[in-house]
């Protein structure tokens, strides 16, 4: 029996995705469009030449001629930014895809838990549903029964466990999905980052029950943003970006490696344009400038943007900090906290905004920015212009961790420093090579 459970050769998935090319208009407008595109389409297909509308599709390749063999037992952490191709990935190695290029050999049975309580029936009860995702699986009604009580146990939620399970919270549900998916038969366990839900204690012992698995012969590949996590539990990572393979080796050196490229990786964003200030990019960056993607709690969050305006007076740049949930937590506005408008010359400018150290609970956040003329008229608004993760909070070192499930909490954002716009040359401006400090 080979050694290698997984042979990955020229591995590729493309996508069709959608664009909206016009999003307002006149009914007359839309309506003549339609019947020029008709048209057109009508003469290609005379012509034997069917095509679709400029702009209206286009190809999107998740991954692109991955190559890479995993062992028998190995532990295996896949690492990338949103976007980089992990759940593609996962789902292709999970049979829920199949690739558009390429191949996949798989020696053994692939146990995988990719979304909360996939497979799941919500009108049954969590008892009902352990039976089912067995039977899906492929177990038997014997084997379900041998492993009933480690499941029901290991979830912790038996006194529930002939409640439907539409009634769980999505801890419950993580905790069911969870328990189901370690105890069954399958020679590779696949875990998406579905972990993030559960409390401390909880995550301790997932964790240790992959450990566990993979000390069986069994072999496991892990997907989170959770570095202590990927760190404690992998020991081999392979490296996603731009959906194609960018470092196969040690899970420190991968580590090292993707925090290193997130600056090198940073795409030009085209966010569209406000009348008076437009918001051009947007990162989160560490205490020496480098791009992250990653928050510790107890530092200022530091945030690097670039604006572009027109002079327009009176205007102020504006931040809103969401939690996973996308419920609001935090505000700031420039000109009504710091009393710190947008400069009034024309140009580019790049500012780094130094909020006051936060202690956030674990978990994914959101950053919304928008330029206003007002408190209420909104010039610019990107959402989601940051995302960012905080894989631990444990304030005082007290021995808890923190997560978003107990609240994140309610935050009143201001500036630790000064905050300095400085003009960036372009193409349409000369280059004055000024600083314009404003508080």
């Amino acid at each position: 029996m080979t050694d290698t459970v997984i042979r990955a050769e020229g591995l590729s998935k493309k996508f069709i995705i959608g664009h909206k090319i016009e999003r307002d208009g006149l009914l007359r407008e839309a309506m003549t469009a339609g019947a020029r595109t008709l048209f057109r389409k009508g003469a290609d297909f005379l012509r034997g030449r069917v095509t679709n509308s400029p702009g209206q599709i286009e190809e999107f390749w998740a991954l692109r001629d991955l190559d890479f063999e995993i062992r028998r037992g190995e532990l295996v952490g896949i690492i990338g930014h949103n976007g980089a191709g992990k759940s593609t990935l996962l789902k292709i190695l999970s049979r829920i895809t199949e690739p558009t290029e390429g191949r996949v050999e798989i020696d053994g049975r692939v146990n995988s838990l990719l979304e909360v309580g996939t497979g799941f029936h919500p009108e049954l009860s969590g008892r009902e549903n352990i039976f089912l995702n067995g039977a899906i699986l492929g177990m038997s009604r014997a084997e379900m029964r041998r492993r009933f009580d480690q499941i029901v146990e290991f979830s912790g939620v038996s006194k529930f466990i002939d409640t439907p399970v539409k009634r769980y919270s999505v801890g419950m549900y993580v905790r069911l999905a969870f328990a189901v998916a370690a105890h069954l038969e399958a020679e590779i366990l696949v875990v998406d980052e579905v972990l993030s839900v559960g409390d401390a204690e909880f995550q301790s012992r997932c964790l240790n029950r992959m450990s566990e698995v993979a000390g069986s012969g069994r072999t496991v590949l892990f997907v989170s943003h959770n570095f202590a996590a990927v760190t404690a539990l992998t020991r081999r990572s392979l490296v996603l970006e731009g959906g194609r393979l960018a470092f196969d080796g040690p899970v420190d050196s991968g580590l090292a490696h993707y925090t290193a490229s997130l600056g090198k990786t940073e795409r030009v964003r085209n966010w569209g344009r406000g009348k008076d200030a437009t918001l051009i990019s947007a990162k989160l960056v560490d205490s020496e400038g480098r791009a992250t993607e990653n928050f510790t709690p107890g530092t200022p969050l530091r945030l690097h943007v670039v604006v572009e305006t027109t002079g327009m007076p009176g205007m102020s740049l504006a931040v809103t900090l969401r939690d996973q949930h996308n419920l609001p937590i935090g505000f700031y506005s420039s000109a009504s906290f710091s009393n710190v408008p947008l400069p009034t010359s024309a140009g580019r400018y790049e500012c780094v905004l130094s909020l006051d150290p936060l202690y956030l609970a674990a978990g994914e956040y959101g950053i919304d920015l928008q330029t206003t003329s007002t408190a209420i008229v909104v010039d610019h608004r990107v959402d989601g212009a940051v995302q960012f993760f905080v894989n631990a909070c444990n304030p005082g070192d007290v021995g808890y961790d923190f997560r978003q499930d107990q609240g994140a909490g309610h935050l009143a954002l201001r500036l630790n420093a000064p905050l300095r716009f400085v003009h960036l040359p372009t193409a349409n401006t000369p280059n004055l090579h000024s600083e314009q400090r404003l508080g």
